[in-house]
């Protein structure tokens, strides 16, 4: 946790890393074993699980992300864990969700009265809408985590699951006395972009070349002036923040008018300021310079090519200590160099699949020896040379990212599985799916657009999620729609192209229905 981000707590609002607080957490965590082994599997066991959303990132990440606060919306395909019959949930977020949102979610439910799933979910807001994060929000209001523990039904068959894990989730676990179902805050390192690079190299999964735990600018001076020197042909190479998010931490530098031979040092120094371009649309030089020296970072190669894909991986590490490889997906990149999360489709090309797989097992056989708990994914740039495809590893995201939401949601809906072998999903009936999910839906035209409109636009043109044929779309981020014109949609086809055609339809009635058409 970074100080800009403790700065508004109250020093009382979370305990202070000390080995006592460590051993606590850890005996807090023991817990997580028997209730994995035991209770996880009886869908008829009686447990609660507490959703927390908390996007709980560097401030200025956040203050960069529009309708930050609607992102706790994404982990609402929870309250399909409601199907399970003696199940509780309790879910927490920063401002209250409208009713119309929790109605469509308990709609989807497959074989449970809505009224029956309405009675084991409790909605718990801390009505503030402000910049800091959720778990921060939560510890400053001891009422409201007491109000958390009268919903729990027997604390010793209950966890707590997050967005991503650091001092403020493990502080809440410790004042609610209940495990938190994610990885050990203390080892965030890992989750770095120099983190991640150290992890690749011990793997021997192959990464761009490049130099990780740059301090400052006056350490990226030389990193930037090595690789060109090592590489006369080189064009571009990317500066990364080592907790950027989502890739708007992310610069490209052009090495175009660079000289060779001794004087390339020096022009880099004098053109790093206006030769760096920002994923980020609002990022200046004056501020980044600022995050790089507060976070440090890497500088690698940009790899280019004709074909160039961006899978991902995710895996999971469960309390056990088994590792499982749970999906794959080609991420959908933009921002000017093509480096900010859009979405996915799902799931990722077979051609690779099973290779960024096998790169993925010996990252988490990795990151299972230093101790990592719960889901995180591995991405890479892939290339193809010649009908080959060749794959670097970019970094390591120890969260729930842009991939958990929809593949929870298809899973719960569907009751299917993911075959690492084949690289395809089926459903419990045999069926192949496939999915296109997006979180960056966006146009000014939206703004106005509340939940309740947002229905009845679904209902009138039959954009809805169909159980008897287990296709259709899935909206999320609901709420963000009438204030920051943003929408979130998970569209499950039998193909790649009928998903695709249902995010089509999405935008054309979005477009009919406000005036673009």
């Amino acid at each position: 946790m970074n100080a800009e981000t403790m700065h508004s707590a109250k020093p009382e609002a979370f305990p202070t890393d000390t080995a006592d607080t460590q051993r606590r957490f850890d005996e807090l965590q023991s817990r997580l074993a028997p209730l994995f082994g035991n209770v996880f599997p009886d869908r008829l066991a009686a447990h609660t699980i507490i959703v927390i959303p908390s996007l709980t990132l560097d401030v200025d990440e956040l203050a960069a992300l529009s309708g930050a606060t609607h992102y706790e919306e994404r982990m609402l395909c929870m309250l399909m864990l409601l199907r399970m019959p003696k199940a509780n949930v309790v879910y927490v977020t920063s401002e209250p969700i409208s009713p119309t949102i929790i109605d469509y979610y308990l709609h989807l439910l497959p074989g449970v009265p809505v009224n029956h799933a309405r009675r084991r979910l409790t909605l718990l807001s801390c009505n503030d809408g402000s910049s800091m994060p959720l778990s921060q929000k939560m510890l400053a209001r001891p009422r409201l985590l007491e109000r958390i523990k009268a919903a729990i039904p027997n604390p010793s068959a209950a966890h707590i699951t997050c967005f991503n894990a650091t001092d403020l989730e493990r502080a809440l676990a410790l004042r609610l006395d209940v495990p938190l179902y994610a990885c050990d805050p203390a080892l965030n390192s890992l989750s770095t972009k120099s983190g991640g690079r150290e992890v690749f190299r011990r793997a021997g999964v192959p990464m761009p070349p490049g130099f990780e735990h740059l301090r400052d600018t006056k350490d990226l001076i030389p990193a930037l002036t090595e690789l060109k020197r090592q590489r006369p042909r080189l064009r571009k190479a990317v500066v990364k923040l080592n907790e950027g998010f989502s890739g708007k931490g992310n610069a490209v530098f052009s090495y175009e008018t660079a000289p060779d031979g001794a004087g390339l040092e020096n022009w880099v120094r004098m053109n790093l300021p206006r030769n760096l371009s920002f994923e980020a649309g609002n990022e200046t030089w004056e501020h980044f310079q600022h995050k790089f020296a507060a976070m440090g970072g890497i500088a690698e190669l940009f790899l280019e090519g004709d074909m160039v894909r961006s899978p991902s991986v995710q895996c999971r590490i469960d309390p056990l200590g088994q590792i499982n490889i749970i999906s794959t997906h080609d991420q959908v990149l933009g921002g000017p160099s093509g480096q900010v999360f859009l979405g996915c489709t799902f799931p990722a090309d077979t051609a690779y699949s099973r290779e960024i797989q096998v790169a993925a097992q010996s990252v988490s056989e990795v990151l299972r020896q230093e101790g990592v708990l719960g889901r995180f994914g591995v991405d890479f740039i892939s290339i193809c040379t010649g009908g080959r495809w060749e794959h670097s590893a970019l970094e390591i995201n120890i969260r729930k990212g842009g991939t958990t939401h929809p593949y929870l949601m298809l899973q719960y809906l569907t009751d299917g599985t993911y075959d690492p072998a084949t690289g395809l999903y089926q459903t419990a009936t045999g069926q192949q799916r496939f999915y296109y999910a997006s979180d960056n839906i966006t146009d000014p035209a939206y703004v106005g657009i509340i939940p309740d409109d947002l229905i009845d636009i679904a209902v009138n043109h039959q954009l809805h999620f169909d159980g008897a044929t287990q296709q259709g779309v899935v909206f999320h981020m609901i709420g963000a729609m009438s204030q920051y014109a943003k929408l979130g949609a998970l569209c499950v086809g039998d193909s790649h192209a009928r998903a695709h055609k249902y995010y089509r339809d999405v935008l054309a009635v979005l477009d009919h229905e406000t005036g673009r058409c």
